[in-house]
């Protein structure tokens, strides 16, 4: 394991991050303690609670996860898309580093940021409203493994994408809609029976309701079955970075 490419390229990615922090950083945790006050103020005050716990205080979770899944998702993006953009790439790969070490040095660097973001949204919704997080180690793992698993989605849709634009259309016509359909702001018991059966098609929903119930131990699914799903798409996505590399699908043309 070629521990100093791996920081090399971990430094780099973070160095870039600190860098542009108002808009790596300060700018989605801005826009997420606005959704906070809008929806616990707006909503807030027509919910008095779902299983026990006060409206504004359900939400933070969903909230944490809509962000940290599209920063996860778009600083692994940017991270991988720039080197290919620039033809720097190449660089890269004639390197003495595996496509492991070039994953591990992208991903951790994207997630770092992202588990940053999410603890900093945790601290800020600490004032608005009182937490109580029943299992706090439970509720890191989800936020570590949830980053990480996203920004490997990230840096495949990094080396898809062909065109800046194109770097923002998962995120934003797939991912998005998935999280806010997916649990965010509301408990999935509260649709139609066909609705609930229909939203357990949406992977999001595992993922939200295992991290809400490290907080409340309230959850629309089990935690083992949200467990299980996580490590069977981040398996996916490791998968197909495998063949990524191993094709040279678009890093070698």
């Amino acid at each position: 394991m070629n521990l100093h490419g791996i920081a090399a390229i971990y430094k780099f990615e973070m160095n870039r991050t600190w860098r542009t922090i108002g808009q790596s950083i300060a700018s989605p945790v801005i826009t997420t303690i606005l959704y906070f006050i809008v929806f616990g103020s707006a909503m807030g005050s027509r919910i008095t609670d779902i299983d026990g716990v006060s409206y504004g205080a359900f939400i933070v979770p969903g909230l944490i996860m809509l962000t940290v899944l599209g920063q996860s998702i778009s600083n692994a993006a940017v991270g991988i898309y720039f080197p290919r953009f620039t033809g720097t790439i190449y660089e890269i790969l004639s390197a003495p580093l595996s496509f492991v070490e070039v994953a591990i040095g992208y991903v951790g660097a994207a997630a770092s940021k992202s588990i940053i973001i999410g603890s900093i949204v945790l601290a800020t919704a600490g004032f608005f409203v009182p937490l109580d997080i029943q299992h706090p180690i439970l509720m890191a793992f989800f936020l570590v493994i949830t980053c990480v698993t996203f920004s490997l989605l990230g840096f495949i849709i990094g080396i898809w994408a062909d065109g800046f634009e194109k770097l923002q259309r998962i995120p934003q016509l797939v991912v998005t809609p998935l999280t806010f359909l997916g649990g965010s702001f509301y408990s999935i018991t509260m649709l139609p029976e066909l609705w609930q059966k229909i939203s357990l098609l949406n992977p999001v929903v595992y993922l939200i309701s295992g991290f809400r119930w490290s907080f409340y131990e309230s959850s629309d699914v089990s935690l083992g079955v949200s467990i299980t799903m996580i490590f069977i798409f981040m398996a996916l996505c490791m998968a197909v970075i495998g063949w990524i590399f191993k094709t040279g699908y678009r890093l070698k043309n």
